[in-house]
């Protein structure tokens, strides 16, 4: 009976991407305290490994449940805006490259995380 509990449980793509950004910012993480010598770049990637952290949890815990386009699309939001956030920081911390994507990838994150508390009430 357990196995056909398990194919009636669809996979879930986000909560895929959510564990895999989850790893690999326990991964930035260490990497910042361990390999980045500069106090402001190692500020940064730690702010990045934050950010992805969190983010990468909640599309884990969130993802597999959502069913409707609306919250979808806001997880999927949330996933560009923490890729965009996130990525920025490092792209910045790491090889000097401009950071101007980061305001980008804020912004998606706060019209996501409303898009989904709105949807959440319509329910």
């Amino acid at each position: 009976m357990l196995h056909l509990e398990r194919r009636a449980r669809k996979p879930s793509l986000l909560a895929c991407l959510g564990a895999l950004l989850a790893a690999a910012a326990v991964g930035l993480s260490a990497y910042a305290s361990h390999g980045i010598a500069d106090p402001l770049a190692q500020s940064h990637v730690n702010t990045a490994a934050l950010y992805a952290f969190g983010h990468g949890v909640a599309l884990a815990v969130l993802g597999p449940g959502q069913h409707n386009r609306v919250g979808k699309l806001a997880l999927y939001i949330l996933l560009l805006g923490t890729l965009l956030f996130a990525g920025s920081l490092v792209a910045g911390a790491l090889w000097q490259l401009r950071t101007g994507l980061a305001p980008v990838g804020g912004t998606a994150l706060m019209a996501a995380w409303l898009v989904y508390g709105l949807n959440a009430l319509r329910r």
